[in-house]
């Protein structure tokens, strides 16, 4: 039977905290900052975000729990950890689908992400030169879509994010990623709760919290429930092996289900802090939070003209959200490069060069498809629009599935007791009833809405 002590060859996390760093800031990143309000905005606030925080403490927290199990004691990449469990417990060859199933789809989102990103760095250097100073909401926007418009400023952009991405990849775990997120994260943190603070004086915090606290249960549709589980998955990083390949990294000694709480809860509460720091200023200077994905890039930058110190916190702002994006980006091409460095036997060096490349390279789809490719659709959606529906609605949710069917029904139950190293018996009853009923049923229902719902669409078209 395979030992969860095992040597692996790619490192570890030199202490629990260092891992929570590192998992947090893999889970918080545009998911939380960009993503998080415009959907909050265009699905009714506070139902959303109820919803929302439903699909984290019982169908998220659950699955983020299960990936790391595997992580943990399979101590491999995503695809080879299958590979393992195969060769020490006989489960069946085809469970490593669910793996490259995760690869494949932080890989997409990472080649996506990386322009988003670029818009990002795009406007750190813009705010701090005053770009947005006393500017009026057409020329924000002209800004805006200027910008997307050009496909050789979004290629610069998103070329210099992601050479920062494989820079810290290349230097592996301890030299790279923990010494990016053991001073970033921190510093991320204090920037948020600042640009809070700062909100008690310039914001609309009353509307705010009516917005996102007062419920109405009444605004819960089948499309909010998808949208927020969705962005649950999304905002966790889950069914994209980045847990996954983070949980091979923890040491035996962390408490498993303890430890994802801790990650679940500072996510949940980082994109809880976003609508916080975002929603008072648009609705203090009569902005809809209803923006779409140009919230934070056409409506915040008119925000910050008009108040006090716009051109110093619009520069944080975007400053904040450029270490948000880049530890996710981190997590996104890991599993990967764990991958190559495993089965092909290269050095990471060479492997973090690589996928980098690749992922630049199918990048440039996206760069394209707000310009050069925008009249090219599929299904009535850009290539960028695709990418973002098929990865978050169902690459994510059908990976998760995947990994608790595979915890629940595939692993022994033994190693799975002694992996997830519940104290108590109650509790870790719960969790094994969670984990194979409970949690792979909901996500086969929001699929299947969504799917029957798409597929009676494109045959009324």
């Amino acid at each position: 039977m395979a030992s969860s002590t095992q040597h692996y060859t790619h490192g570890q996390w030199t202490s629990r905290l260092v891992f929570v760093f590192a998992a947090t800031g893999s889970a918080v990143g545009l998911g939380n900052i960009w993503k998080f309000p415009y959907m909050a905005g265009e699905n009714g606030g506070s139902s959303f975000i109820l919803i929302y925080l439903a699909c984290v403490a019982f169908i998220a927290l659950p699955i983020l729990s299960a990936e790391l199990l595997i992580g943990r004691h399979g101590k491999r990449s995503p695809v080879n950890v299958f590979r393992r469990f195969h060769r020490d417990y006989g489960t069946p060859a085809v469970w490593r689908f669910a793996g490259w199933l995760g690869v494949l789809a932080g890989f997409l989102i990472l080649s996506y992400y990386s322009v988003i990103a670029g818009w990002v760095i795009a406007y750190v250097f813009q705010a701090g030169a005053g770009a947005f100073a006393n500017a009026t909401a057409d020329s924000i926007a002209s800004n805006f879509n200027g910008l997307v418009s050009d496909p050789e400023r979004l290629t610069l952009w998103h070329t210099f994010f992601m050479i920062l991405t494989v820079a810290v990849l290349m230097r592996g775990i301890h030299k790279g990623i923990e010494r990016v997120v053991k001073y970033f994260m921190p510093l991320l943190l204090a920037l948020i709760l600042g640009l809070i603070f700062y909100n008690f004086f310039v914001g609309d915090m009353a509307r705010t919290m009516n917005f996102m606290f007062s419920f109405d249960f009444g605004k819960v549709t089948g499309e909010t429930v998808l949208m927020a589980l969705g962005q649950a998955f999304f905002s966790l990083s889950l069914g994209m092996g980045a847990m996954m390949i983070y949980g091979s990294y923890l040491p035996d000694s962390a408490p498993l289900f303890g430890t994802a709480s801790v990650v679940a809860f500072a996510d949940t509460l980082v994109a809880l802090l976003a609508g916080l720091m975002i929603f008072p200023l648009l609705f203090a200077f009569g902005m809809e939070p209803a923006q779409g994905v140009g919230l934070i890039f056409k409506t915040l930058p008119l925000a910050f003209s008009q108040m006090p110190g716009g051109v110093v916190f619009g520069t944080l702002f975007f400053f904040l959200l450029l270490i948000a994006a880049w530890t996710s980006a981190l997590s996104l091409l890991e599993p990967i490069i764990a991958w190559a460095v495993e089965h092909l036997a290269w050095s990471r060096v060479k492997a973090s060069v690589t996928a980098g490349a690749v992922a630049w390279l199918i990048g440039l789809g996206t760069v394209f498809s707000f310009n050069l490719w925008q009249d090219i659709k599929l299904w009535d959606k850009t290539l960028f629009d695709l990418l973002d529906y098929l990865t978050s609605n169902i690459m994510l949710p059908l990976g998760g599935l995947l990994v608790v069917l595979f915890v629940g029904w595939m692993l022994p139950g033994a190693a799975v007791r002694a992996e997830a190293g519940f104290r108590s018996e109650r509790l870790y009853r719960l969790w094994r009833v969670v984990v194979r009923w409970i949690a792979p049923a909901a996500v086969v229902l929001i699929l299947f809405h969504l799917l029957g719902w798409e597929i009676i669409r494109q045959m009324m078209n």
